[in-house]
């Protein structure tokens, strides 16, 4: 068992030979490589288009590199373990720009707001590309990442569970429509071993599952909770449960992790934020599809920083813009692009819906299985 300290970072399976468990042997894609990309390019319109509308959200460019000292770049937790790339940029300067490639737009997002004049009730949709290098590379989990990364002004009475909640009911209802929109293009995909995803999400906070589950870490929790309810938001991710671990470390300086919340039933609680996690019938594991959340304000950044131990970030201009009210509150998210073909379009690897580089161990047991990865 997993220990869970362990499980609080650094996603992935960690090893091949778990790998080479988990990946289904008697595999056939349902669509052929042309299919593939013809549903995916149908799905990834549908989804754009439909997650504007319902979040009243309009497509931006977004930067694949950002000045390291702007402090934009996420940083996708707060133990350091997952850095990002970096190279000197500006050939004739006397003092080459410090460059940094993105690990995801989500501080970015929200000093756009402001850049493109977005008003409370507006946002902003990206079509996403990053790297990130520190990955352990496995069937969902890939140095190149792709999301719709979004972000929403809000205001400061919209900072609550309900709020939140009716958000993450409208992308739940995008990702459903897409689902029935690439089965119409290929009947095929409507197949009675891979159900389709249920009208409606269970929503449940890490310290229920906690309770639920209080021997298990973090991924055997969340293992455990979908095979019973096969989509689910967790909420509340960041915040040490009673056990004294977050269920998951999260960044300091853009979920609202720290904010007081009530349960249904009255009982306090912790966080604005958390996943929409899925059972894949393909891989017959959990299946994370967005991180989300109301963002920080002045105060609980300050919060977040001191309790992750970062207090020296707050001198960037980013935090900077945030403790002095300069850029807009808001919502957001990232929803990975890969993550979701895979799963509407039954595939056992992201290989199969995206094209990057995989190590010669995963590969050979991709061949094996009759997983044909894009190379």
């Amino acid at each position: 068992m997993t220990n869970k300290k362990a499980d609080l970072a650094g996603p992935g399976i960690s090893t091949y030979e778990e790998v080479a468990k988990i990946l289904p042997k008697n595999y056939d894609a349902l669509l052929t490589p042309k299919e593939t990309m013809k549903a995916l390019f149908g799905a990834k319109q549908y989804i754009e288009e439909n997650l504007c509308r319902e979040l009243n959200l309009m497509m931006v460019q977004v930067p694949l590199i950002v000045d390291r000292n702007s402090g934009v770049n996420d940083m996708l937790d707060r133990d350091g373990s997952r850095t990002p790339v970096e190279f000197p940029c500006g050939l004739g300067l006397e003092r080459r720009m410090d460059a940094q490639v993105v690990q995801a737009a989500t501080k970015w997002k929200r000093m756009a707001l402001k850049t493109f004049g977005l008003e409370t009730g507006e946002g902003l949709c990206t079509d996403m590309k990053a790297i990130r290098k520190d990955y352990f590379l496995d069937h969902d989990h890939s140095a190149y990442v792709d999301q719709w990364d979004w972000e929403k002004a809000i205001s400061a009475d919209q900072r609550n569970m309900d709020y939140l909640t009716d958000t993450v009911q409208r992308i739940w209802k995008v990702l459903t429509g897409a689902e029935e929109f690439v089965q119409d293009m290929f009947p095929q995909l409507k197949d009675p071993r891979f159900p389709n995803l249920p009208k409606e999400l269970t929503f449940i906070h890490a310290e229920d599952i906690l309770e639920m589950y209080p021997d298990l870490p973090r991924k055997q929790r969340e293992t455990r909770l979908i095979q019973e309810c096969p989509a689910v938001f967790i909420y509340g991710i960041g915040w040490p449960l009673a056990d004294g671990y977050p269920h998951e470390l999260r960044a300091a300086d853009y979920d609202d992790w720290v904010a007081e919340t009530e349960s249904k039933d009255g009982r306090p609680m912790h966080g604005l934020n958390g996943d929409i996690l899925v059972y894949n019938h393909v891989t017959e594991r959990r299946h994370e599809l967005t991180s989300m959340g109301v963002r920080v304000t002045g105060e609980t950044l300050l919060k977040q920083l001191e309790l992750s131990g970062q207090m020296d970030l707050v001198d960037q201009p980013y935090h900077q813009a945030i403790l002095n009210d300069q850029i807009p509150l808001s919502i957001g998210g990232g929803i990975g692009q890969s993550r979701v073909f895979m799963l509407l379009l039954r595939k056992a690897h992201l290989g199969e819906v995206g094209v990057t580089i995989w190590p010669r161990e995963l590969m050979d047991i991709c061949s094996e299985r009759n997983i044909h990865v894009l190379q």
